[in-house]
């Protein structure tokens, strides 16, 4: 293949988005209908990934070049790239959900390849785990009610505490009150 100017600012921009995404699934697309194409290049723009179609050839290039050599043996095929300068686990939510939502596990139309998370190659089985990760928000949710929960208990044990105080005095009080009467 004669590398052209063009193809080779090609590399340069596929290295560069492989090096910068915080996350990345590469996918297969064979027998991916238009109407299907097209809906799920819109669920990736909403969630603020970037989705296009990469040439094998060019993205072994690039993958070699940024030094992610294990990507190499997913391009083969028809290979698409979806990636997050943003968010890890978003283009892994993306796509694992439009598989699930369009029944197409079986038919094995849209596949995960690899995925990439922060420098790091994974595979389709981390991919898929990745993607059933509760989002950021639930994470440090409940992170925060782990934390809260031993100054709540300490609060309530020393409410109970209180409690008892008032109730020995009132007690007292009663008894006293009998006992003058």
């Amino acid at each position: 293949m004669a590398v052209t100017t063009e193809k080779q600012a090609i590399v340069a921009s596929l290295k560069e988005q492989m090096t910068s995404a915080k996350g990345a699934v590469f996918t297969g697309y064979k027998g991916l209908t238009v109407a299907q194409d097209t809906a799920l290049r819109r669920a990736f723009r909403e969630a603020g990934v970037s989705y296009h179609v990469v040439k094998n050839t060019l993205s072994a290039i690039a993958a070699k070049e940024a030094g992610l050599d294990s990507l190499v043996d997913h391009f083969n095929g028809t290979t698409a790239f979806a990636f997050s300068n943003d968010d890890a686990i978003a283009p892994a939510k993306v796509i694992s959900k439009f598989i699930k939502d369009n029944n197409l596990e079986k038919a094995e139309v849209l596949t995960i390849k690899a995925g990439l998370v922060e420098g790091k190659v994974i595979n389709a089985d981390e991919v898929k785990a990745l993607a059933s990760l509760p989002s950021r928000e639930v994470l440090i949710a409940k992170i925060l009610g782990s934390m809260q929960a031993p100054i709540s208990n300490t609060v309530n044990v020393l409410q109970g505490v209180i409690r008892n105080a008032v109730y020995v005095l009132d007690a007292v009080r009663q008894q006293k009150e009998k006992a003058s009467a």
